[in-house]
This record gives C-alpha cells, structure tokens and sequence, in this order.
C-alpha cells in the first residue's frame, strides 16, 4: 500500500507530461481522490502502538546497503493523510484558473505528490534524501512558469536555498552511514543509522547539517527570507502546495531523521534552536500586523505558526511534540483555506489590497462565513482546529522554558490582531463598486471551502482522533531518543 501511494500519482504525471491527454482536470483529480481513498483504507487495521505498518522492501544496491524501503507508523501516516487529503483541494481549487499547457501544471502537481508521499514514508536514508529532492524539481517549475512578477529570480533564490541546505544534510548522512556496521557492510537503514553512536564533536556537525535543511524548508528564521516572495509570486496552487504540505517535510525530517541520529548534539544546541523559533515567531507576526497585502500577509502568519510548531518540537516532550504533530495537520488546512480565500478575492475584484475591499459580506454571506470559520481556526478560538494544536504546544514550550513558553504564547495575541484585522477590512466596512458586485462562492469554491471549514470544526471538537493515531509512535520515539 505504501508503494501504491507513490506509484499512483508518478505513474499518471508522467502519462499526463507526455502524452498531454485531454480532461487533464478530471484526470488529476481523479487521481488524487484515488491515493485520498488509499489513505483512508490504510488506516484502517492500522496498528498504532508506533510499530511499521503497510511496509514494503526490496534491496536496491544491496552491496551499498542501499534498499527501497517503505513503511509507516503514525507519524508517517498522519503525514500521509494530510497530503493525500490537501490534494484533491488543491487541484479542485486549480479548476478555477485557466494556465497554460494544462498538462504540464497538472503533471507537476501530481509528481510532486509523489514525492511528497516517498518522503513520509521512506524507512532509508538515501530514499529519503531522493525523493526530498525530487519534491522540489515540480514545485520549482509551478512557481516559475505560472508565477508573477520578477518569478524568475524569486524562484531561483527559492531553489537555492532549499537545495545547498539539502546539500548539508546529504554530507551529513552518508558521514553517519559511514559510521554503520550491519554485518560488516554500511548501511542507510533508518535503524542502523539511528543505532550508530557519534562521539560528541561529530554529532555536533551532523545535527548542524539536518538542522540547515529542514530549517531552510520550515522555514525557521533567520533562513525564512526565500518564503513570503515565494508565497506571493507563486500561483496559488503551488502557494498552497508550499505552504500546506511541503514545509512540513521540515518539521517531520526533524522529528524522524534529526534527533534520532544525532540525540548527542541536542542537550547543547535545543536552547539555541528554540530561542530561533521563537523570535521568529514574534518577528513574523509584527511584520503580518503591518501588511496591506493579504496573502503576503498570510505568508508571514504561516512562519509565526511555523515557528511555534519548531519549538514545540524541539522541546522534545510529549506534549510538544503530539501538539506539532497536530498543528501540522491543522495548519496545513487552515492555510490552504486562507490562500483560496486570497485566490478567490483576487480573481473577484483584481487586487489582493486590503484598502481595497470592503463590504464584501454584503455581497457574498456564505464566502464570508466560511472564510470566517477558516480565520477562527487559524486564530486558535477554543472548539476550531487550531486550539488544541496551540495548546499542546504552547504547553511543551512552557514546560521546557517558562520565558520561551511565554514569548511564544504571544503568537495568540498577534494572530487575533492580524487576522480579525484583515477579515474586517475586506468584510465589512464600505463597500466599493467591485465589491458591491462580488460573487458569492460557485459550486466548486463551496466544495474546497467547505471541506476545511468542516474540518475546523471537527477536528476542533474531536482532537483525539488525531492523538489517539500518533500517541504510540510518540510514546516510542521520545523513550528511545532522550537527552
């Protein structure tokens, strides 16, 4: 199961890319219910007491202990489910722009959901790396061809980025691999990787090395600056495809590849890691209040999230951990939700300015409430989706630091500030003659909105079905990675 997860929409982008078949719309999302529905039934039996479950091996370059190696336990699977659930939106949400050689954005989308599936589920450290990289050839193509203005040189800085920090964390592993011994041989098995002792000097540079990659793709500051143009010059499907789902390869790399391999580094360099999270927190979250820009300002919103997720996990307790966890799942929803809300506005009236809207709720009621439920979700009000994820996490921090804890709670503060501020510029107020003749939500704008929306609610009300997936996962990781 595991590997058709991964074959599925590989398969289909590459007979989409090349033979360009007409109804490439419903092609792409039929696939992406396809691997929804494969998801779903994965989860089904699922065993969580966090063993491998759906695991598929075969060796690859034996001699080099290489091997094509998958499985899932509930971290994985929680990963999976996010990404196979935010594709079907992206691509419904697609259908309301016209591009350019469909085929060939339709094909990238669907790679990219690819290897975004081998990244959460590969059980090697080559494979790993591999598909980490073949996520970002699509999604640097998406932004490149279909962006906006100055895209060339915005994407470039993009690509470079996240590919010398992935270059650190490649010297990184094969050090570690060089240091296995499974009978005699080297290998990238995560086990044997994670068995491997380092002396302290040496696991200091490893942790650097992981730490540079996922922190560039998180992104956690000071390695934050490719993120807002990115975001904003990007079409909205490969915003959403960012933001939703690819910067949480980041957090996961940390949780499964960063701490297991290199727990002898953390005791010094955790206090170091968090106080960046956190001030990035607060910095981004300034710089969201004074934004005009809408998905500008949502791009910000999203490293203060961000940067509350990465301390959480750095805290390396239960609580943050099982909180980033399930704010990785929230937030990748809540934000897909805000950017079609941007997507939406600015197709409606040309402008994503919010001085330039206003009165819309008159107009449009049901786009108002659904993109209100969306925004109480992103702002963590108690019974929406974002609120136990806060507060799991917010109690990690605490339990860590009590000043971090409480510089990182000024997230909720800043978050009310910034996002009921731009829901009541561009909802109420004076109406203007585009707004005036604002369209309300179509049918397939319904869809996408109102499958988050719902989901806010319920996953507000019912945490712990996310909880009770990944508990035995985290009971095992955090007992056998301590420092």
């Amino acid at each position: 199961m595991s590997l058709i997860l991964i074959l599925i929409p590989l398969i289909v982008s590459l007979f989409v890319l090349l033979t360009r078949p007409a109804g490439v719309r419903a092609i792409a999302l039929g696939t992406a219910l396809a691997n929804l529905a494969v998801s779903i039934f994965a989860t089904v039996g699922f065993n969580s007491d966090g063993s491998q479950n759906h695991t598929f091996s075969i060796p690859w370059l034996p001699q080099a202990g290489i091997s094509f190696s998958l499985g899932m336990d509930g971290v994985s699977l929680l990963m999976v489910l996010l990404t196979n659930l935010l594709a079907p939106l992206i691509v419904l949400s697609s259908h309301s722009r016209a591009f350019d050689n469909e085929p060939r954005y339709y094909g990238l989308v669907l790679m990219m959901l690819g290897a975004l599936n081998g990244v959460f589920l590969a059980q090697d450290g080559l494979l790993f790396y591999i598909f980490y990289e073949l996520a970002l050839i699509p999604i640097y193509f998406i932004c490149a061809i279909w962006g906006g203005q100055d895209r060339i040189r915005i994407t470039l800085k993009f690509f470079i980025y996240t590919f010398v920090g992935s270059l650190f964390m490649l010297v990184a592993l094969l050090y570690v691999y060089l240091q296995t011994n499974v009978e005699g041989h080297h290998s990238f098995a995560w086990d044997a990787l994670v068995r491997t002792q380092l002396s302290p000097e040496a696991a200091n540079w490893v942790l650097i090395g992981f730490f540079l990659a996922f922190a560039v793709k998180m992104p956690v500051f000071p390695f934050h600056t490719w993120q807002p143009d990115t975001y904003v010059t990007s079409p909205t499907g490969g915003t959403m495809l960012l933001s939703g789902i690819m910067l949480k390869m980041g957090v996961y790399g940390v949780i499964r590849w960063m701490v297991p391999l290199a727990p002898e580094a953390m005791h010094f360099w955790t206090p170091i890691f968090i106080s960046l999270a956190v001030v990035g927190i607060v910095y981004a979250s300034i710089i969201a209040v004074k934004q005009s820009d809408l998905k500008r300002l949502i791009a910000y919103s999203s490293i203060a999230h961000v940067g509350l997720i990465a301390a959480g996990v750095l805290a390396w307790n239960k609580a943050g951990v099982q909180g980033s966890l399930l704010q990785m799942l929230n937030h990748g929803i809540n934000v897909v939700g805000l950017f079609f809300v941007v997507d939406l506005i600015e197709r409606r009236i040309g402008t994503r300015t919010l001085a330039d809207m206003g009165g819309i709720a008159k107009s449009a009621p049901k786009f108002a409430a659904l993109f209100m439920l969306v925004m109480l979700g992103a702002v963590a009000v108690p019974l929406t989706n974002g609120f136990p994820g806060e507060f799991l996490l917010l109690n990690g921090v605490w339990s860590y630091n009590v000043w971090l804890g409480g510089v990182a709670g000024l997230t909720i503060i800043f978050g009310a500030v910034y996002m009921l501020r731009a829901y009541g510029l561009a909802m109420f107020g004076e109406a203007n003659r585009e707004t005036t003749q604002f369209q309300d939500v179509n049918a397939n704008e319904w869809v996408v909105l109102g499958v988050v929306a719902g989901l806010v609610v319920v996953l507000g009300f019912f945490p712990q079905l996310v909880l009770n997936l990944t508990d035995g996962s985290v009971n095992k990781i955090l007992g056998a990675v301590q420092f």
